[in-house]
């Protein structure tokens, strides 16, 4: 069985940080890509920043020279960095991991960003 949990997020400051993590129980967690996502109450969730089993990242434009998105292979976590954090940031963010060809979610985490 599958399962993400989540911490971290809260409500912050323009122009201030926070960090996201999520760890997973189940997979073989080392060898299966991983990502983060968002989503604003009535529209799609989009991606923010995904990591491949070897550690290469990609970055929504977005959040580009903000975020950083990283694995702990031993303790099966991933993290999201968020620096410079904007308004339009605000969002529920969501971990996800694939694992045989089925996407994993975790709870959702709420981050609020006030101007």
């Amino acid at each position: 069985q599958v399962r993400l949990v989540q911490s971290g997020g809260g409500l912050v400051q323009a122009g201030g940080s926070l960090r996201l993590s999520c760890v997973v129980s189940g997979p073989n967690f080392r060898i299966h890509p991983l990502a983060w996502y968002r989503q604003v109450p009535g529209t799609q969730r989009e991606l923010v920043a995904e990591i491949t089993a070897a550690g290469y990242t990609n970055y929504a434009d977005f959040v580009k020279g903000r975020f950083t998105i990283s694995r702990d292979n031993v303790y099966n976590r991933v993290y999201l960095q968020m620096n410079g954090l904007k308004p339009d940031d605000t969002a529920v963010y969501y971990c996800k991991i694939t694992w045989k060809s089925n996407d994993y979610w975790g709870q959702g985490t709420q981050v609020t960003v006030s101007s």
